[in-house]
């Protein structure tokens, strides 16, 4: 434990405030971009612009910097960095991941060990940090970044494999006075899981019989993960603006292409646009995008989607990065992706960060907690065999 946290009384946040447009910077001068990769390196020696950081160690220069170095400090020092989670995660944090809830710093720790001792070496190089908010309100932050690391130890799925993983990882967190104490997180385990050679319905249907902490939901739960940072109503129409609005552009295309007729797609991404998704699904352009979106709506042909909050960085002139988290719901009742269907009601959320230039989508990610979808899918197929 820090000398800093020795100093400090934790406190509690809960719940998050949500934002408001004035939170939303308008430019990247505090980024990833300027952070690391216009330098070359993954931490920089100075750490970035100075940013007011109430609350937070006096060791961090700004919102970005906080977390690319707590995620650097946490996973790829030694074991006792794990331990440096009781700092910079509260007591009383609530994580929500892709099988449920998982309650309080202690928990992350045990989970975070556990990681490592089964990718002993493990990296997680970020990629981008959406950020949005202040030490007043609130940092609230979406962090993609990538967990690359060598199977070598056992882990909750089976004996060490020898293979090697490269896995997109998205957490959007919200920090207060140098502590996360609200995040979701979605870690793609079916694209882990696909890289160890595990087969995934297979190993759905072994975690229904022995469920990881928090699976299943249920629908307080499912309520509160819908809800948490969201605002009462969308800032689209609460605060409008003239010109380009991310919160419009965000909402309006998530409806139209998960709910709606597609019809706004083509003009909303740019020719050949990269996309990279849930369970190593990487394409380009147009047609690709609408087959991925063709079968996830052919198998759930009821599937209602919501978007739960919109953030963002940037302006009209350097274009905009934007981090929007949605949830979904939807009854498996058709489409080949799932195999036959099973008639499951499901719950599906996910995170989408896009980089848009010039009013449209220029590179997408997206993940979604396809793994528990598998298992909430296999659960229906166990309840009618034995009904």
């Amino acid at each position: 434990m820090s000398g800093f946290e020795n100093n400090r009384t934790r406190q509690t946040f809960h719940p998050a405030a949500p934002l408001s447009r004035a939170h939303m910077p308008t430019d990247f001068a505090i980024s990833l971009d300027g952070y690391t990769r216009g330098r070359g390196v993954r931490i920089p020696d100075d750490f970035g612009p100075a940013q007011s950081l109430s609350g937070f160690d006096p060791e961090y220069r700004n919102i970005v910097d906080y977390i690319v170095r707590i995620t650097h400090r946490i996973w790829e020092t030694d074991e006792s960095g794990v331990e440096y989670i009781a700092d910079c995660y509260a007591p009383d944090s609530l994580v929500y991941d892709d099988y449920g809830l998982q309650t309080g710093s202690k928990k992350i720790v045990a989970d975070t060990h556990h990681t490592t001792g089964a990718y002993p070496g493990i990296i997680l190089d970020a990629e981008e940090v959406i950020w949005a908010g202040n030490d007043q309100i609130g940092f609230h932050t979406s962090h993609l970044t990538r967990i690359q690391g060598k199977n070598t130890g056992p882990s909750r799925y089976g004996e060490a494999t020898g293979k090697d993983i490269s896995v997109m990882v998205i957490a959007n967190c919200v920090a207060l006075g140098n502590d996360i104490f609200l995040e979701h997180v979605l870690y793609n385990t079916s694209a882990m899981l696909e890289q160890l050679g595990i087969d995934l319905w297979e190993e759905a249907e072994r975690l229904v019989g022995d469920p990881p902490a928090g699976w299943p939901r249920d629908n307080a739960l499912w309520d509160d993960l819908r809800a948490a940072t969201a605002p009462r109503a969308p800032l689209s129409s609460a605060e409008p603006v003239e010109g380009f609005d991310p919160d419009r552009f965000a909402r309006d295309l998530h409806d139209n292409i998960w709910n709606g007729d597609g019809s706004i797609a083509a003009q909303s991404y740019k020719k050949g646009f990269a996309f990279e998704g849930t369970t190593n699904r990487a394409f380009e352009g147009h047609a690709a995008h609408a087959a991925y979106v063709s079968g996830l709506r052919e198998a759930f042909p009821d599937l209602s989607l919501q978007v739960d909050e919109v953030y963002w960085m940037g302006n009209e002139t350097d274009g905009w990065l934007i981090s929007t988290r949605w949830s979904a719901t939807g009854t498996h009742t058709g489409g080949a992706v799932y195999r036959d269907p099973s008639g499951a009601y499901c719950q599906i959320w996910g995170i989408t960060q896009w980089r848009v230039e010039q009013g449209q989508v220029a590179q997408e990610w997206q993940l979604f907690n396809e793994l528990d979808l598998m298992m909430q899918i296999s659960a229906a197929r166990k309840r009618t065999a034995s009904g």
